[in-house]
């Protein structure tokens, strides 16, 4: 039995397999990259909105420039909550995986 290129074959009958486990992965590492994200931005909206400044133009001005579209800021009161979704190349994945962050702040006396 001539077993030539049997593992080239199994290669690519695999192939596929590989490549959706690596976005998988690569997908929940941005997930995880984006809930940092949020709450260095709700953080720094709630130090904003202590001094007396903006909490959304500073929770937007802690993220980098792909989360411009990507991210909602909500202050209530006294709170900042920023909600973003990651990146990706497939939009319902990315709103799926959308991740919030909520940081609290009493204005300086």
């Amino acid at each position: 039995m001539d077993e030539r290129g049997q593992a080239t074959v199994e290669l690519i009958a695999a192939l596929p397999a590989l490549l959706l486990s690596a976005l998988v992965a690569l997908q929940l590492l941005a997930a995880g990259y984006a809930i940092t994200l949020a709450d260095g931005a709700a953080e720094a909206g709630a130090l904003a909105l202590a001094s007396g400044g903006s909490a959304a133009d500073a929770a937007r001005g802690a993220l980098p420039g792909w989360a411009e579209d990507q991210v909602s800021v909500a202050v209530e009161g006294g709170e900042v909550t920023v909600r973003l979704r990651p990146p990706s190349p497939f939009r319902a994945v990315a709103e799926r995986l959308q991740v919030s962050s909520s940081a609290a702040a009493r204005p300086a006396r």
